[in-house]
């Protein structure tokens, strides 16, 4: 009996790029991967906390949902992140699978 179905099982070469910087108030450390699935958005990995999100230029103007995911106690920090978020994730531009 099988208890689940498959709905994707890929292999891909992904670029792969790891990051620490502090700002005046943190220190961060991100992996930052660059891949094509997910609709092309990169998956970035605080590598303190484990915590994650797909990430584009849209995504990072969003300051309430970065704090949310990573965690970030202000706004300062928050727009530390911003600023280094839009230096560092390229734009993208996807045609969607769906409907």
């Amino acid at each position: 009996m099988e208890l689940f179905d498959k709905l994707y099982d890929e292999h891909e070469k992904v670029q792969v790029r790891f990051i620490g910087f502090a700002t005046e108030n943190a220190r961060y450390d991100f992996g930052i991967i660059y891949t094509n699935m997910f609709f092309g958005k990169p998956l970035v990995v605080c590598m303190q906390t484990g915590r994650s999100t797909l990430l584009d230029l849209r995504d990072i103007e969003d300051i309430d949902h970065l704090q949310q995911v990573f965690r970030i106690p202000n706004k300062e920090q928050v727009s530390d992140l911003v600023d280094f978020f839009r230096e560092s994730i390229p734009g993208i531009s996807f045609e969607t699978q769906y409907e």
